[in-house]
């Protein structure tokens, strides 16, 4: 068992503590029986975050664990097409999704998380089109797993991800999510972006890249009308380090959206000193840029 970090092990904490880890090395246990299966989950689901530095390495560790909850994953894809599943079905995934959260976040067990190929069985939940809730709720939760890789900045996690279809399938989700979907797919890709490797990928063809500006575009107009700080912000951060690769910036000139030129977002930036300074050094690049390369100039956002 890993040592309780130094928050946890004060001693007035420690005997409480010492009793959580108690019930969890049991409830990760039950996890392995499909008749205790539900109510480990949902219970686990619960205290992940007190006992973080324990569970992911126990989850990971255990005999049978990381199978089951896969299975947990895989038992539902025959419900997603056509989209037939329930609140209380989706909860329960996602409990199992909040539990390779927690393994994905962890330094001991995200390498080993990403050597087993984990987050391809997410995938499939963030192909779905189907905007109910129990089909959000499954984008939102996968999407934390991928978030929680990409949130340490790792080469390694960012050359894995690129390997695979997660900015595809995050771009359709900066489509067609909810806001808080939204969000978190907007941050994967900004944190893929801010990576050398992944900014290179984006802008080593017009076809990305475009892509990609694509749907940033039309977030940002769609923003104009009910604007979303939170999500700006990670919007405005993915259009500034689009401008450190020279193609980008010059074609980024041709095709920045207008309300990112204009005050149009002042108020909604008002009470965000960063984003204010990300937006005005966007434009400073784009306005001291070069010629749009060939391949570039004839195409618009």
């Amino acid at each position: 068992m890993a040592n309780l970090p130094p928050s946890l092990a004060s001693p007035g904490a420690s005997s409480s503590n010492n009793r959580r880890l108690s019930t969890a090395e049991q409830l990760v246990l039950d996890i392995c029986d499909p008749n205790l299966r539900e109510n480990a989950l949902l219970e686990l689901s619960k205290v992940r975050r007190e006992i973080f530095q324990d569970l992911a390495p126990l989850l990971w560790h255990s005999f049978g664990t990381i199978a089951a909850l896969t299975q947990e994953i895989t038992s539902v894809y025959r419900l997603l097409t056509p989209p037939n599943m329930t609140s209380a079905q989706s909860n329960r995934v996602c409990n199992a999704l909040a539990l390779l959260q927690c393994v994905a976040s962890h330094p001991e067990t995200r390498m080993l998380f990403l050597n087993a190929q984990m987050p391809l069985y997410l995938y499939a939940f963030l192909n779905t089109s189907s905007k109910s809730k129990p089909f959000e709720y499954l984008r939102l939760t996968s999407l934390g797993v991928i978030g929680a890789l990409v949130k340490v900045d790792d080469t390694e996690v960012i050359k894995f991800l690129l390997k695979t279809e997660i900015v595809p399938l995050c771009l359709r989700t900066m489509e067609m999510g909810s806001e808080l979907s939204k969000t978190v797919a907007t941050f994967i890709v900004q944190k893929v972006l801010l990576d050398d490797v992944g900014l290179e990928y984006m802008c080593a063809t017009a076809e990305r890249f475009f892509a990609l500006g694509r749907v940033l575009g039309n977030m940002v107009t769609s923003l104009a009308e009910g604007p979303s700080p939170r999500l700006l912000k990670h919007i405005i951060r993915c259009y500034l380090r689009l401008t450190d690769n020279q193609k980008a910036c010059e074609a980024l000139r041709n095709c920045l959206p207008d309300p990112l030129r204009d005050p149009s977002f002042s108020s909604c930036l008002c009470d965000d000193p960063s984003a204010r300074q990300w937006l005005q050094q966007l434009i400073h690049n784009i306005r001291v840029g070069h010629p749009a390369p060939r391949g570039f100039e004839q195409m618009r956002v």
